[in-house]
C-alpha cells in the first residue's frame, strides 16, 4: 500500500479502516513508543520514520518500504520482513530473533549489535550493510548476498549460509564454528581472527580470502 514516505498522517488517512493501526500510527513521533505488535501493516510505506524503540513484534511488514527508518532498538520479534525495503534502515541493537527477511532487500543497512538468531534472511540482500557485533546464530541465510558487508565479531554460529555471497566481506573476529558454508562464496574475504572450528566449508571459494594459521579451521 502506497502512502506519502515521510509523513504519518497519510499513513492514517489511507488505512483509517482499522483502529488498532490508526492508534499506532498516532503514536509514531509521539512521546510513547509505538506499539503495532502483531498489526497488519503489509505493503505500508513507512520509509524515513522515526520508530526507534517500536514494539512490533509478530506483526506483518512484508513487502512494506522502511528505507532509512529509524528503528533502533525496536521489537521485531517474529516479525513478517518478507521482500521488505530496508535500505538504509537503522536496526541498531533491534531483536530481530525469529524474524522473517526471507527476499528482503537489506543493503547498507545498519544492524550493528542486532539480535537475528534463529531469523530467517534467505535470499536477502544485506550487500554493503554493517552487522558489526550483531548475533545470526542458527539464521537461515541461504542464497543471501553478504558481498562487502561488515562482520566484524559477528555470531554465525550455526548459521546455514549455503550458497550466499560474501565476497569482500569483513569477518575478521566473528565467530564462525557450526555455520555451513556449502558452496558460498568467500572471495577476498578477511577472516582474520575468526572462529571457524567445525564450520562446513565444503565446496566454498575461498580465492584470496585472508586467515593466517591459527584462524583456519581445525
Amino acid at each position: 500500500m502506497s502512502m506519502d514516505r515521510d509523513t504519518g498522517a497519510n499513513a492514517k488517512d489511507t488505512l483509517s479502516g482499522s483502529s488498532d493501526v490508526d492508534r499506532f500510527l498516532r503514536e509514531i513521533g509521539g512521546s510513547k513508543k509505538p506499539d503495532g505488535r502483531g498489526l497488519n501493516l503489509k505493503g505500508m510505506d513507512l520509509a524515513y520514520v522515526n520508530l526507534a524503540g517500536a514494539v512490533l513484534a509478530g506483526a506483518d511488514l512484508s513487502g512494506a518500504n522502511l528505507s532509512e527508518t529509524d528503528l533502533s532498538g525496536a521489537d521485531l520479534t517474529g516479525a513478517n520482513l518478507s521482500g521488505a525495503t530496508l535500505f538504509g534502515t537503522h536496526l541498531i541493537q533491534a531483536n530481530l530473533t525469529h524474524a522473517v527477511l526471507s527476499g528482503a532487500n537489506l543493503t547498507e543497512a545498519d544492524l550493528n549489535q542486532a539480535d537475528l538468531t534463529e531469523a530467517s534472511l534467505s535470499g536477502a540482500n544485506l550487500s554493503q550493510a554493517t552487522l558489526n557485533e550483531a548475533n545470526l546464530s542458527q539464521a537461515d541465510l541461504r542464497g543471501a548476498d553478504l558481498s562487502g558487508a561488515d562482520l566484524g565479531v559477528v555470531s554465525f554460529f550455526g548459521a546455514t549460509l549455503s550458497g550466499a555471497i560474501l565476497s569482500g566481506a569483513n569477518l575478521s573476529g566473528a565467530i564462525l564454528s557450526r555455520a555451513n558454508f556449502f558452496g558460498a562464496s568467500l572471495i577476498n574475504v578477511n577472516l582474520t581472527n575468526a572462529d571457524l572450528h567445525e564450520a562446513d566449508l565444503t565446496g566454498a571459494i575461498l580465492t584470496g580470502a585472508t586467515a593466517s594459521k591459527q584462524e583456519r579451521e581445525e
